[in-house]
């Protein structure tokens, strides 16, 4: 009699403990890959930099070293910005090298669990998340500074740079609009000022010439030009002159300290937060007031229709409903006040762009782990399609917050939460599987 032998697949058990050298091993390869890919984004926005650089200050002739610093001084920027989509596309290319080559099969058949793949991908996403906060917390407002500080400089010595066709510039007291510009020649110029003696002037030009005067400024020679000057005091009272010609100047000092306001993006989080509470607190306390204001018009309204035709005001009941509108519209806008709006949506973008680091590895490892074949490959490709998608997100956003007033936290959390939720699910489903 023979006894047949009946061949059973022998079982492996999945050890949930993390093995020291498949962390080491897998945290060495992402960090090698997302330094190559940090350099690889950093040389993308160095170059859109020098770009913009070359388009609006090389092309006006501003010294090599002045630009050179400029650039310097915006690395931060570069950094913050390349940081995140680096870690997913290193992420990727790592993971789909380690699938296409059949790594993580070995690792898997050897009875470790997806946990010693996960755990050193997200301590790569967790240290550039840090590191990425810190340049976007730190040294980006302090790069911010010097560029504009070292702007200030070099628009002083070369003034054409703040000439550009259909634009407003603010200097100091001075308003300029131009409209299209060909060389040195402005069609179409506005000019709104305030002299010395408080005299507020409204200028028009139907051509004017730019002159750079060096040391001395700005200076635009007018041709059929139109002032008009009123007095601060007496607005009733105004002056007008004609003149084929008019030469009027914009002083060197005013070209450096117009629109000195600090800015969002040259604040530390700590200090955007504390700005936010102090104008949310003026917010309020203004709206409160209009709110009084829209509530006593509506009130002698109400009255007006109240009494009916007969009454002696009911003529008055367009010009009261009027008031009304114009008190309610003030304080609508007062409470969407958008230099709030922009320090919120700052806020909010100075923390998720570096959390961008962290929630990229859930989608960049179940995605490397589909990769067949020619892993690294795919794994490039998907990176910059993802990338792409999630900065289109980001300025999307950004640009419903500012033109719609949409949420500052879902127009900048948005991109981070659907990526960590389409990761999740794809991490969930590949473990089950």
């Amino acid at each position: 009699m023979i006894a047949l032998l009946k061949l059973k697949r022998p079982a492996y058990k999945v050890r949930s403990s993390l093995s020291y050298t498949v962390f080491k091993y897998i945290f060495g390869e992402t960090f090698f890959s997302f330094f190559v890919s940090f350099l690889f984004f950093f040389f993308i926005f160095f170059v859109n930099q020098l770009l913009l650089m070359a388009r609006e200050i090389l092309s006006k002739k501003v010294p090599f070293d002045q630009v050179a610093l400029l650039v310097l001084y915006a690395i931060p920027s570069i950094i913050a910005m390349s940081a995140p989509f680096a870690t997913l596309l290193g992420t990727l290319i790592t993971i789909g090298r380690f699938t296409s080559d059949n790594e993580i099969l070995v690792l898997l058949t050897s009875g470790l669990s997806y946990k010693n793949i996960f755990a050193p991908t997200l301590l790569v996403g967790v240290i550039v998340s840090f590191i990425s906060f810190g340049a976007n917390d730190i040294l980006l407002p302090m790069g911010t500074i010097e560029f504009t500080r070292l702007y200030r400089r070099i628009l002083a010595s070369t003034p054409a740079l703040e000439i550009e066709a259909n634009s407003v510039k603010k200097f100091k007291d001075t308003v300029v609009v131009t409209g299209n510009v060909s060389g040195n020649k402005i069609d179409d110029m506005v000019i709104l000022d305030k002299t010395s003696d408080g005299e507020r002037r409204v200028i028009i030009s139907k051509t004017a010439e730019f002159i750079d005067a060096g040391a001395e400024g700005l200076r635009l020679d007018l041709d059929d030009a139109f002032v008009h000057s009123t007095k601060e005091v007496s607005r009733e009272n105004y002056d007008y002159i004609k003149s084929d010609v008019l030469r009027y100047r914009i002083k060197q000092d005013d070209l450096i300290t117009g629109g000195q306001t600090i800015s969002a993006r040259e604040m530390s989080l700590r200090d955007v937060f504390k700005v936010i509470q102090d104008k949310e607190d003026a917010v309020h306390t203004t709206a409160n007031i209009r709110n009084v204001e829209v509530l006593v018009n509506a009130l002698e309204l109400e009255n007006i229709i109240r009494r009916g035709p007969e009454n002696r005001d009911w003529r008055q009941r367009e010009a009261q409903l009027s008031a009304f509108k114009r008190e309610y519209n003030i304080a609508h806008t007062i409470i969407n006040d958008r230099t709030l709006l922009i320090f919120r949506l700052e806020f909010y973008k100075k923390l998720s762009i570096p959390f961008g680091s962290f929630a990229f590895i859930f989608l960049a490892v179940p995605l490397g782990l589909l990769a067949k074949k020619s892993g690294q490959a795919v794994g490039f490709v998907l990176g910059i399609l993802i990338a792409l998608v999630y900065w289109s997100l980001l300025l999307g956003g950004q640009n419903m917050g500012l033109k719609l007033g949409t949420s500052p936290f879902w127009s900048m959390w948005l991109p981070n939460i659907l990526t960590l939720v389409i990761g999740l699910i794809m991490c969930l489903f590949r473990v089950r599987k």
